[in-house]
């Protein structure tokens, strides 16, 4: 049977990151019939070491290396030339060096989203996925102010492309277990080290959680659904963080350390303010910008039915959680892949 990548070239800014890497890996063993994968990113050591890694291997020569970054128009553009599909992953994601470096920030999130856009328009990409995240729901920090306008600028691209055969989509989700730089390899470091105790912000903190495999999903779903300028946002377990760390080293104490600056108490991946333009599916939710009325079909997903007013998708009153077991099985297959 023929899929959409029969042929095709992906792009994937951002390709040596954590989703990066699982993403390529995807569809490299997958997706046998995609005709190119091009992996762009600033990191020289990152890309000669995913060229050289056994689970990249591929006979076909299918894998291409670009050394480039989003802040350069000219190098997406030469970048883009004949390319299919994008998926853009590439961003400054750190809270609080974004805090202390928000010039670089914003280059890299705002700037370099009004490129992508900008390359893409003058290139044959048909379809743009960008990955966004729950911080930039109702942001109290620089991270998420910059992927809430990096997401209204993809939104509103789909109204600027005028008769070119191009959709751009966003894909919203919140933290992925053992990503780099998230609190999961932190906890499991201090294990390692047999720390005095686990540092938590407070004992009422949740977060949602999303398997890498899950965003990897999410994201083939939505190159997969012809959507143009809705917000993907799948129906996705909450946490305690205190839960996860009983899970990581149920001997080890804890200690109440308080919340940083710019750091929320819970997340949220759909505000009560959007609830007039969210659209219930099955297995996810779509923000959908243009009036659908009270159902909305599309291609591919089925008919969606529009939440009730005052609906609020939150880390705190979602419905669905993960136990101590639950984080304990998650975490011990975490362990077991990177160890």
């Amino acid at each position: 049977m023929k899929s959409i990548f029969d042929q095709k070239t992906v792009l994937i800014t951002g390709g040596t990151g954590s989703f990066g890497q699982r993403f390529v890996h995807r569809i490299l063993h997958d997706y046998p019939e995609v005709k190119k994968i091009i992996i762009f990113s600033r990191d020289e050591l990152k890309q000669y070491e995913m060229a050289n890694h056994p689970d990249f291997k591929d006979d076909n020569g299918r894998l291409r290396f670009f050394i480039g970054d989003v802040r350069d128009l000219q190098r997406l553009k030469m970048a883009f030339e004949e390319v299919d599909y994008v998926v853009h992953a590439a961003a400054l994601k750190q809270v609080t060096i974004a805090e202390y470096n928000p010039f670089e920030c914003i280059k890299t999130n705002i700037l370099g989203a009004q490129n992508i856009i900008e390359a893409s328009l003058g290139s044959s990409v048909q379809k743009v996925v960008a990955l966004s995240t729950d911080k930039a729901v109702s942001p109290i920090n620089l991270y998420g102010a910059t992927k809430l306008c990096s997401d209204k600028l993809f939104i509103a691209a789909n109204n600027i492309k005028g008769r070119r055969n191009i959709a751009y989509t966003v894909v919203r989700y919140g933290n992925v277990f053992g990503s780099r730089g998230s609190v999961v390899p932190f906890f499991d470091r201090l294990k390692q080290q047999s720390a005095e105790f686990f540092p938590i912000t407070d004992e009422r903190m949740t977060r949602f959680n999303i398997l890498l495999s899950e965003g990897i999903d999410l994201v083939l779903q939505a190159l997969h659904k012809t959507v143009q300028g809705g917000i993907f946002v799948p129906k996705i377990p909450s946490f305690h963080v205190k839960d996860l760390a009983a899970a990581i080293a149920p001997d080890m104490p804890t200690k109440i350390v308080g919340i940083r600056p710019g750091e929320k108490l819970h997340e949220e991946m759909i505000p009560k303010a959007d609830a007039h333009s969210t659209y219930d599916f099955d297995s996810f939710y779509m923000i959908y910008p243009f009036d659908a009325g009270e159902t909305l079909s599309l291609e591919g997903c089925g008919v969606g039915r529009k939440v009730k007013e005052q609906f609020q998708y939150a880390s705190d009153t979602n419905e669905d959680w993960l136990s101590v077991d639950d984080l304990r099985v998650i975490y011990q297959r975490y362990v077991e892949r990177i160890r």
